[in-house]
């Protein structure tokens, strides 16, 4: 297994940037999810570290190896890389067997017959297939078929593992099993392992570190409970988790505490650094408590069953969307007071 170093990368196609100067490390062993709404270069991050696209400038190293240097010309084909390649459509060959889809890459390199079966062998059983060695990929299910998938790149021994949305075509139920086999997965290998998804959900769920994208940069790159809990800017705020950004109107410090104005009402928050200026806050959905003597009156827009919880979203007097959970249900149209606990707080400069 190795790290993967990204130095200034950048990629345009006629003219229009879809990555812009992506310097970053991925830390060796590490679950990497690339996140970010579609368009936003996360796809073609992982093709150039895949060696299907060839990065217009940066360096790329995996290991003690240079990949590609748009300087030098250099751009190893994605054969001479050593990277698994898990593919959204599973890719797999129609004609052959579980067990034959599994063991081709090591038949194209010209690995012993007993080391072929050696490897299979151990791939097979690591992602659960052992009993669907024989079947054709026509009589297994989705998730049948995504594990093959994992099973032959595996089976290679490869330094890095790039999962591109893997989970997208299959339903709600299974969709959670799959992360729960991915998760496995990644323990039992010590893989780096990097998975580009659009769903939130399954990023934190699974990954040790996200990076948000938009607009071809990298907006903030932390663990899951960094990101929902501190987010660098608006775009991370209103894209990771439900919530609602709303603009300072004035902030005060006095010591340790910070204080501001926000929607009219005083409120502690907190920031990255006391000396930062803050513009902005972040509420969520539990930094909001109903009760009758709140910070803010609100009235009930929309009320949405989440399992033995309910989402309001409400409306202040001023105008301010904002979302509570609470196990009272409460009927569209009932006026709410709210009191606001110590929100996060960031500047947009």
């Amino acid at each position: 297994m190795a790290d993967i170093n990204l130095s200034s990368v950048s990629k345009t196609f006629a003219g229009t940037p879809a990555l812009q100067d992506i310097t970053t490390r991925f830390e060796d062993g590490e679950f990497i999810a690339l996140l970010g709404p579609s368009g936003c270069g996360k796809t073609t991050l992982l093709r150039i570290l895949a060696g299907f696209e060839k990065p217009s400038s940066g360096q790329l190293r995996i290991g003690s190896r240079e990949m590609a240097n748009a300087q030098t010309g250099v751009n190893l084909p994605p054969e001479e890389r050593n990277i698994g390649f898990v593919f959204q459509s599973y890719a797999l060959w129609p004609h052959m067997s579980v067990r034959r889809n599994v063991s081709y890459p090591l038949e194209i390199r010209r690995f012993s017959k007993f080391e072929i079966a050696k490897h299979t062998d151990a791939a097979l059983a690591s992602t659960g297939l052992e009993t669907y060695a024989d079947r054709m990929p026509s009589d297994l299910s989705g998730g049948q078929r995504q594990r093959v998938a994992l099973a032959r790149c595996l089976v290679s021994d490869p330094c890095a593992v790039l999962l591109d949305e893997p989970l997208a075509n299959l339903d709600v139920a299974l969709r959670a099993t799959m992360q729960g086999v991915f998760t496995d997965f990644h323990k039992r290998t010590g893989a780096t392992m990097v998975y580009v998804t659009h769903d939130q959900a399954e990023a934190m769920a699974m990954a040790d570190r996200i990076a948000v994208m938009d607009q071809g940069r990298i907006q903030q790159f932390d663990t899951p409970q960094t990101l929902y809990e501190r987010p660098k800017n608006r775009f991370v705020a209103e894209f990771v988790g439900r919530g609602t950004v709303v603009p300072v109107q004035e902030a005060t410090q006095a010591g340790e505490a910070r204080q501001a104005r926000i929607l009219g009402a005083e409120v502690a928050v907190q920031s990255a650094r006391a000396e930062t200026r803050v513009s902005h806050v972040c509420l969520r959905p539990e930094n909001l408590t109903i009760s009758e003597s709140g910070d803010l009156r609100s009235k009930v827009a929309r009320v949405t069953y989440m399992g033995g919880k309910y989402l309001l979203e409400t409306v202040t007097d001023c105008g301010a969307r904002l979302f509570a959970e609470t196990r009272a249900r409460f009927d569209v149209g009932a006026q709410l007071g709210l009191t606001i606990t110590t929100p996060w707080a960031f500047s947009e400069d």
